[in-house]
């Protein structure tokens, strides 16, 4: 495992961490505390040592685990998010009072007196010019309530206004199936020294190359209920990207790339670029994980490789991706 820099926070952090959305159990399924510890366990014992979690994760359970889990390993650090477990999402979840809030109920779920980091979960475009939430956070910070922040953005564009605040880190979207952010903003942020956090690295699974066209999901799996943003920005299902027209990408990519484990070569191509502090693939149980950590020892892109997938991605995905978020 190699580490990188978290911004402006100085953590070494592992380049491939670990996101618990699905920590636990998969989406919509009860939380099993068990295979949550495991999966912790498994993921420290394969190098990690960053975790990412969320107030609203299984209902507070995931922020509880972690924060456990950190009691036993006071060497690794994390961050949560705020803001976005009272839906729907509203700007008033991110002013003042609601961000105070949240905060001392994620130090009182994970039993600490001070967090590591915590970002913004998805606030509205209009909470970006509302200074007053970024400030709250600088006063917070100050009272040594948390230790640095930052945002977990959809667009693109809100990545680039939070770099006008005294934020540390970033979570985006990016993968093979969303390339737009290291056009522009990955260079912004080294300048601004704030960390890059990679999420939804595998497309919702459709990177992993094994989905069919006849794959089904839990009935209560986001990637059945919100393939048309029902519940939350779309973007985050399939990143976006139509199943189907997932499926056919995925597949072209297995092939011209030559491997049977597209997975490992997603995360790999991610940490291709020097601006991400870290790719946070998820894991709902212990086997999941040196599926993702084996990413760190796979020989880099070359030249030829990149291009193969700027070739599938402009052919099957930028139009209408790319213009949407």
């Amino acid at each position: 495992m190699q580490f990188r820099t978290l911004g402006k926070t100085g953590f070494k952090i592992s380049e491939v961490s670990l996101g618990t959305w699905q920590l636990g159990g998969k989406w919509g399924t009860p939380f099993d505390p068990k295979d949550a510890r495991d999966t912790l366990e498994e993921a420290y014992d394969q190098g990690v040592n960053f975790f990412d979690t969320a107030d609203g994760y299984q209902d507070g359970q995931s922020e509880k685990a972690v924060g456990e889990f950190i009691k036993n390993h006071p060497d690794v650090h994390y961050t949560t998010k705020i803001g976005r477990k009272e839906m729907p999402l509203d700007i008033k979840h991110f002013d003042p009072a609601h961000l105070a809030r949240y905060v001392d109920e994620s130090l009182q779920n994970m039993g600490t007196d001070s967090l590591d980091m915590v970002l913004l979960h998805c606030p509205p475009m209009m909470n970006y010019y509302m200074p007053e939430t970024f400030f709250e956070m600088d006063k917070l910070k100050k009272e040594g309530k948390i230790k640095n922040y930052g945002v977990s953005v959809e667009r693109v564009e809100e990545g680039i206004k939070a770099l006008s605040y005294n934020i540390s880190a970033v979570e985006i979207i990016f993968n093979m199936f969303r390339l737009r952010p290291a056009d522009l903003f990955f260079d912004l942020a080294k300048k601004n020294n704030v960390g890059i956090l990679a999420r939804v690295p595998l497309a919702s699974g459709l990177l992993t190359g094994k989905y069919t066209a006849d794959t089904k999901f839990a009935p209560e799996d986001h990637r059945t209920t919100n393939r048309h943003g029902e519940q939350f920005d779309k973007g985050e299902t399939f990143s976006g990207v139509d199943y189907l027209t997932g499926v056919k990408a995925a597949n072209e990519l297995k092939q011209r790339l030559g491997t049977d484990n597209l997975a490992a070569m997603a995360l790999r191509f991610i940490l291709m670029y020097d601006a991400v502090s870290a790719v946070i693939p998820g894991a709902s149980n212990p086997t999941q994980i040196e599926r993702n950590t084996t990413a760190a020892d796979l020989p880099a892109f070359t030249d030829e490789q990149m291009q193969i997938v700027r070739d599938v991605y402009d052919k099957y995905i930028k139009n209408p991706v790319e213009y949407l978020w």
